[in-house]
């Protein structure tokens, strides 16, 4: 049964999946209400569900209606084939991977990485708003840019455009210093 969000009062079924708004008959709320049909389904009576394990069975530690398919690489516990996590070849239930994760013992889990290549794009970039603070970064930028280019972006994969495009920022003001100082030094 939908009732309306605000009183509680049972919404009558003409009124669901309406195109525009409409009042509840109680509070007068303006409400829009869409369901799936599959409310409105009627299902058959049967017997109950059987048990999904048989009495010699062993049964998941989270889920103990349901069947084990293997133990916890780290703690022993069984578990079924919705509660296994397999990382890195071993088993592991989620508790044992969050605590791994907060302890740092699991070392191949990755769940962030430095974005090298913003960082190089910034440094490129916002100095130019000073001008003066470009003669110590262009050179950063550009040696940031050649040691990170190998260094894995993001874990959802990017191209190198923000390296290059900070490439050509730092080449562009070492050239114009260059050139600032040598009219400098010629004059």
């Amino acid at each position: 049964m939908v009732t309306c969000t605000k009183c509680n009062t049972p919404l009558e079924t003409e009124f669901l999946n309406s195109p525009g708004m409409i009042h509840c008959a109680s509070c007068d709320a303006l409400l829009r209400v869409e369901v799936f049909p599959a409310l409105f389904r009627e299902f058959p009576s049967g017997a109950p569900a059987d048990s999904l394990v048989l009495n010699d069975e062993a049964t998941c530690f989270y889920h103990p209606k349901k069947k084990a398919v293997v133990p916890c690489a780290v703690c022993g516990r069984f578990l079924c084939a919705l509660c296994d996590v397999e990382f890195d070849g071993r088993h592991l239930c989620l508790s044992c991977l969050e605590t791994g994760k907060k302890k740092h013992k699991i070392k191949d889990l990755e769940n962030h990485r430095i974005l090298y290549d913003t960082i190089v794009l910034l440094l490129a970039v916002v100095p130019m708003v000073f001008v003066w603070p470009t003669i110590l970064t262009a050179p950063m930028t550009l040696f940031m840019a050649i040691h990170y280019w190998k260094a894995p972006s993001s874990i959802i994969q990017r191209t190198k455009v923000r390296l290059i495009i900070a490439i050509f920022f730092a080449v562009l003001q070492i050239f114009g210093w260059s050139a600032f100082i040598y009219s400098c030094a010629t004059r």
